[in-house]
């Protein structure tokens, strides 16, 4: 069942919303609906997670390691 769901976001943000929209061939409903069953995977997730691995999730996101990095690494160690 759909229902509807009202908004309140700045211009410049509907504006690229709506650019994004454009570009995607999704529209906003679409969009909006697919952010939202992220957050609800997320979600899921969150919960089975230690509290340890919750505070370092994401921590990597950006980082410019690679598995090649990671075998290097173990070599390393266990030598």
């Amino acid at each position: 069942m759909n229902s509807k769901l009202t908004l309140r976001l700045d211009e410049k943000l509907i504006k690229i919303a709506k650019r994004y929209s454009a570009k995607s061939g999704k529209s906003l409903s679409k969009i909006v609906a697919d952010l939202f069953s992220i957050i609800e995977d997320d979600l899921d997730v969150e919960h089975d997670l230690s509290p340890k691995v919750r505070k370092l999730k994401g921590s990597l996101k950006n980082a410019s390691v690679s598995e090649d990095d990671y075998k290097k690494y173990l070599e390393q160690k266990h030598l």
